[in-house]
């Protein structure tokens, strides 16, 4: 395929047994797999063996549902990298993290880190943390409000943004012969002081490889558009079709344009959840086989804490009650709030229907077919404006994942979509986007060399 070339970016999300909540109960799955560093490790290789510009880990500081709906247990994500980064050599590293319930200089310092020990493959998916339950494991009572949630984070990003620039490129001398380790003209504290932080700096790390891990971005909501297109380099989304898609793209990226960027500084990778066998009617039967392992009573409770209602007002075979909460007062997870609705209505499933087609993928597109339609799909939204590539959401792992690498990656090769062989090193260089060149605070730099 030329340079030139528009070429589709893949990343896998891996999850456990894989993202359908039924896929723990398959003969073939190790329930305990979600803290199994060796499936993941081995989830890592098989991705990077189909050349996927990265991984991903959603993560929250909750626990997951209902613990006894599917597992629940989940390792801290950026410790996870570690381990995965010793196994791989060139895929991209990517960890979520809270802007809510962290701290800027802690978390530019660990992402960081990562990006030292992985060789330039960091990245930071960026999240605000909607619901109760979280605010309650850091002494609040509720969670803060879903614009304050957003402020924050832009403020967060900004300060993470100064530390990891608070160290020139060539700062660090290592000169035995003169004994200067680090030239302190070169390491400067950002001083910062804002309505969420004051943070002194300097980082503690160096400027890593990529200079700043790729920042990643996945809510959809008017305020996560927002925050998208100031400061997101990669973008994860959940739309139900094709309309739905090329519209949030456009509006994303004509966002990103008004605020002064390139309409390609920002990859925009909807969710797929491939079902994958030799004939249709087989995905398909694989895909019902599926659902009916789901347990409806704990999928009705998850389903009424996301609408704000109570189980009991979820009859299983009737229709979503017209007199749901308004958008307006939801203030958590708004843009999936709005999507499940709309799917419901869209196509009047009941909810025990509305159940199956959410547990698979919490909202996103679920598809089964061969791998030659499969391939169809992926290659329709990335021609027609609806993606720069896909997040690859296996429902069963490893199978899941091992089956779309062996079939369906050689047919978009064929295809000219997709590379065939890794051109970079880094999480940057896989994505196309450029290191990002340091920004220096105007202030004093440190006194004496850093020792």
């Amino acid at each position: 395929m030329s340079p030139q070339q528009r070429t589709l970016h893949l990343n896998a999300f891996l999850m456990s047994t894989g993202h359908h909540e039924a896929s723990w109960r398959l003969p073939e799955s190790n329930p305990l797999a979600s803290t199994d560093i060796r499936h993941y490790q081995n989830l890592a290789r098989i991705a990077e063996r189909g050349t996927f510009d990265s991984i991903f880990f959603a993560d929250s500081p909750v626990i997951f549902g209902d613990v006894g709906r599917r597992p629940a247990g989940k390792l801290e994500p950026t410790v996870l990298l570690t381990a995965i980064a010793a196994a791989t050599e060139k895929i991209g590293l990517i960890a979520t993290a809270s802007t809510t319930y962290n701290d800027p200089f802690n978390l530019a310092r660990r992402f960081a880190s990562v990006d030292f020990v992985s060789g330039g493959r960091a990245g930071w998916n960026v999240v605000t943390t909607a619901g109760p339950e979280a605010a309650r494991n850091f002494g609040i009572d509720d969670q803060p409000a879903h614009a304050t949630r957003y402020e924050r984070a832009a403020e967060f990003l900004d300060v993470a943004a100064k530390l990891w620039d608070s160290w020139d490129d060539d700062a660090v001398l290592a000169d035995k012969e003169a004994g200067v380790w680090a030239d302190s003209a070169k390491v400067r504290p950002i001083n910062h002081v804002g309505k969420h932080f004051r943070v002194r700096g300097p980082l503690n790390v160096p400027r890593s490889p990529q200079g700043h891990p790729l920042i990643v971005q996945a809510g959809s909501s008017e305020n996560g558009k927002g925050l998208a297109a100031r400061y997101a380099e990669a973008v994860f989304t959940a739309q139900q079709t094709l309309e739905d898609a090329q519209a949030f793209y456009a509006d994303l990226k004509a966002r990103t344009v008004a605020l002064g960027r390139l309409a390609d500084s920002i990859k925009i990778l909807p969710g797929i959840v491939p079902v994958i066998a030799s004939t249709q009617a087989e995905a398909l039967r694989l895909e019902r086989e599926l659902d009916e392992l789901i347990r409806p009573e704990y999928a009705r409770a998850e389903l009424a804490k996301t609408l704000r209602v109570k189980p009991e007002d979820l009859p299983l075979d009737r229709q979503l009650p017209a007199d749901l909460p308004d958008e307006d007062s939801i203030e958590g997870a708004k843009s999936r709030y709005t999507l499940i609705v709309e799917l419901a209505r869209r196509e009047s499933l009941t909810v025990r229907q509305l159940i199956g087609r959410l547990g698979g993928g919490r909202g996103h597109l679920t598809f089964a077919g061969t791998p030659e339609q499969v391939a169809d799909a992926i290659q329709l939204w990335f021609e027609n404006g609806a993606a720069d590539g896909f997040n690859i959401m296996p429902p069963v792992l490893p199978t899941g994942l091992e089956t779309f690498v062996e079939q369906v990656v050689p047919v978009l090769r064929k295809r000219g979509l997709f590379r065939n062989e890794y051109t970079g090193s880094t999480l940057r260089e896989h994505y196309g986007l450029d290191r990002p060149t340091a920004r220096f605070s105007e202030v004093e730099p440190l006194t004496g060399a850093l020792a």
